[in-house]
Formats: structure tokens, C-alpha cells, sequence
């Protein structure tokens, strides 16, 4: 049995410690949070038990299918029939269906032909290794023309990625396309899936398996470093209390590694730094009355600098309809710098251009909610980028988000990727003396 102290309480940090308390090793989580879960954490919004951020469940997330099963709450997971839109140019439309292309305005059949073979592709592509190397713009303009480009991925490549938008992954962006085209139950229907309580349903039943087993979860304790000498983990260190392990597991954002483990070599402290993140402001409405009946809405509009608004109510029924209107941006942008009542007043006042009814007595309550590192940045040849998880320090082993790749943010690749981290440490743990 070894010690082990994991960093970080989001699912990640759960699944490994699950796993490590199966294999019988000795585990304590530290979270700087007031609560497990991460961005899945949920918080009370105005008497309403609601998550951060949206999350939703595609028919392939097959590792959180398992961890159901594991944990014997298969039958909190639901699913829906859902409708997606898209607004463009001051007007809504259906979308994600061929129906709904065909009597699209804003392209014409040949466009229309090319986008529908592309989805196509790229829900039939099973190794996407090949795609690392190639730019996301690229190649969706040699798919697709560069008017249906201009109409529907442009702007939202702008308004979440910025300067980078160029730079992208053809793998990330096709990833995206092909779990939402294969979550469908035909052709014509779109299905998605929610956890009957919300994510907090799942992360209560891991720390009832974690505090079960064993284990310990420690919040509001977040490390000041890990304690590293001749290259090998000796412990950490909380508060300025001094606590021995035989190695850490780091699921927080890898870029606070430097820091935390001053021992690194240079050269891995630069492929880490390597690693760009963008951040995001996540506007959450309660409402009388829905904006649609989507749940999912992109945007392109030249008066409007949202890429996008969800909906949840119309795929998870609450008592209030619920919508999330994300601002993807860099630091460095002007707005990052505006206070959240800014940026929920833009997002009220977007409202009803999207549905000429609405009135500002449909809101009922307003938040917002920041997290620094929303969204990875992967640029063509990712792959080659990312640092090994086992850091060159002996027993200090990390990943976070960014490890989901070529995959989309989902608790289903936490769970994934967990399942790696575990792996990667599994010989060293057992030989560790």
C-alpha cells in the first residue's frame, strides 16, 4: 500500500482516487474549493440546485455508462429528444437536421450538399490521428466552400477562440461534430442525456465510494507545494504542515504545476507553459418563460458577440427555464476585464432579438460564474505537445483538460482520462519503495 495525495476534487480527482482505493493504496484529495466537483460542482442559485456550467451526455460517453453501472445509479441517467437552432442574422431557424438545412436562407443546395457530406465524414472517421496535423479552417473550407464557412463556423470560431482561431486542430473541431452527430436516434432526431439531479447525483455517490473506502477528502486545502528532493516526491505541503506521501496526482490545471513543484527540470516546465488556455465568463438566467424550444442555439449575428446560448430546461425540466450564455475570451480581451452585472446585462439585452416576446420581467434571477481555464487551446500537432503524465520528478504524475484530446470537455473523458493517469503511475507505484 502506498500513500497518495491526488490534487483536485473535480471528477478526474474523484475517479483516481476510486481506482487507487480499489488497488488498496491510502488516498487523500486536496481541494482549494468549498465543495467537490470542479466545473461540475453545482451551487445554489437562488433555491435552485444548479451546476456552474452546463453539462450534457452523448450516446458514446461509454466510461461514464460504466462508472453508472459501477456505482449502481444507471437509472438516474435520462434521455430526451432535443432541438438545436441557429440564429442567424437576425433571424432563428431550425438546424441539425436535413429538413432543417434544406429550408435553411442563408446558402444555397450546393453549399447546403457539401455541409451535409462533411457531416457525414466526419461522423464515419474512427482514427483521427491522421487530422492532428491539419488546420480545423482548412480543412472545413475545402469541405464545405468558403461561403458556408463565412456563414456558419466563422464567427464561431471568432467569438470562442480569437486569435486562435486559425491555428486550431482539424481532430478537436471534428471530435465535436461526430459525438453529437452519433448522438441521435435517427436521422431526423437528436437525443442527449442529463443525470436525473444533475451532476451533483454522480459526485455524491463518488465520495460516498471514496469516504467508504477509506479515503479522505480535504476541502478548502488547497497545497502550497509539493515537497520534492533528489527528484522524488517526499509529500506535500498544506498550510505549512508537512505531509509524507509516496506520490501526488495532480488533476488541477496543469499550468499551476510549475509553482506547486518548483523541482521541475526547465525543459518540461516549457512544454507546460507551452499549453495556452482560454477563460470563460458563464452567464446563468432563470426565466418565466423559455427564449425556444432548443437546447442548444448558435449564433451569427453581427449584433450579437455570443457564440452561442443553451437552454438546459428544454433538455432537464426544472420548474424555471434555465439558460446559459458562455463568453469565451481571452485575458487580454477588453471585456474580461468588465464586472459579471456587465456582461449578464448584455446577455438580457441579446434576449429579444432572439425572441421578439421577450420582456425583461422573465428574468427571475441572474449569475455569473469564471474559470480561468475553460478551453484548452490546440493548435495543429497538438498531440506532439502535450508533456508526458509522468512528470520526470519520481512519483509526481499530472493531467487535466487538456489530456482529453482529441476528445470534446465531457465528465465522460474525465472519467477517461483518470483511468490513464492511474495507469501511467501503475508500474512505478508498484515497485515505489
Amino acid at each position: 500500500m502506498k500513500k497518495i495525495a491526488i490534487l483536485g476534487a473535480g471528477p478526474m480527482g474523484l475517479m483516481c482516487a476510486m481506482e487507487l482505493l480499489k488497488q488498496g493504496h491510502e488516498v487523500d484529495i486536496y481541494e482549494r474549493d468549498n465543495r467537490i466537483g470542479g466545473m461540475s460542482a453545482s451551487f445554489d442559485f437562488d433555491g435552485l440546485e444548479i451546476e456552474r456550467y452546463y453539462h450534457f451526455v452523448c450516446k458514446t460517453d461509454y466510461p461514464l455508462f460504466q462508472l453508472l453501472e459501477d456505482l449502481k445509479i444507471s437509472s438516474k441517467l435520462k434521455w430526451a429528444d432535443t432541438k438545436m437552432g441557429f440564429f442567424y442574422n437576425g433571424r432563428l431557424y431550425k438546424w441539425g437536421t436535413p429538413a432543417a438545412l434544406l429550408s435553411f436562407k442563408g446558402l444555397g443546395l450546393i453549399s447546403k450538399f457539401r455541409y451535409g457530406l462533411h457531416a457525414m465524414y466526419a461522423k464515419s472517421i474512427k482514427d483521427w490521428r491522421p487530422f492532428d496535423g491539419i488546420r480545423a479552417t482548412a480543412w472545413l473550407r475545402k469541405w464545405i466552400g468558403e461561403r458556408a464557412y463565412n456563414v456558419l463556423w466563422k464567427s464561431l470560431f471568432e467569438l470562442k477562440l480569437f486569435e486562435y482561431s486559425d491555428e486550431i486542430s482539424a481532430a478537436w473541431i471534428g471530435t465535436r461534430i461526430k459525438r453529437v452527430a452519433l448522438s441521435r436516434r435517427s436521422l431526423m432526431q437528436e437525443t442527449m442525456g442529463y443525470l436525473e439531479g444533475g451532476s451533483a447525483t454522480l459526485l455524491r455517490e463518488m465520495e460516498r465510494f471514496i469516504l467508504a473506502k477509506g479515503g479522505r477528502i480535504h476541502l478548502n486545502a488547497g497545497i502550497d507545494h509539493v515537497d520534492i528532493d533528489n527528484a522524488r516526491v517526499r509529500g506535500i505541503v498544506v498550510n505549512g504542515e508537512h505531509k509524507p506521501c509516496d506520490a501526488v496526482m495532480s488533476t488541477a490545471p496543469i499550468q499551476y504545476l510549475p509553482r506547486l513543484a518548483p523541482g521541475l527540470p526547465a525543459d518540461f516546465i516549457a512544454s507546460i507553459e507551452a499549453i495556452k488556455n482560454i477563460p470563460v465568463a458563464c452567464v446563468i438566467l432563470k426565466l418565466k418563460q423559455p427564449i425556444s424550444e432548443n437546447f442548444w442555439m448558435n449564433i451569427n449575428d453581427p449584433g450579437i458577440e455570443i457564440p452561442g446560448v443553451i437552454e438546459y430546461s428544454n433538455l432537464n425540466p426544472s420548474p424555471q427555464r434555465i439558460l446559459y450564455a458562455p463568453f469565451y475570451m481571452p485575458k487580454t480581451h477588453p471585456k474580461w476585464a468588465l464586472p459579471n452585472e456587465a456582461l449578464i446585462e448584455e446577455v438580457i439585452g441579446s434576449l429579444h432579438k432572439l425572441n421578439p416576446a421577450f420582456s425583461g420581467d422573465w428574468v427571475l434571477a441572474t449569475h455569473c460564474h469564471r474559470y480561468e481555464f475553460a478551453q484548452t487551446i490546440c493548435p495543429a500537432g497538438f498531440q506532439a505537445m502535450l508533456p508526458p503524465m509522468k512528470t520526470p520528478v519520481q512519483g509526481l504524475y499530472m493531467a487535466d483538460t487538456s489530456y482529453y484530446y482529441p476528445e470534446d470537455r465531457s465528465i465522460s473523458e474525465s472519467i477517461n482520462t483518470a483511468l490513464m493517469l492511474v495507469s501511467s503511475a501503475q508500474g512505478d507505484l508498484a515497485h515505489a519503495s
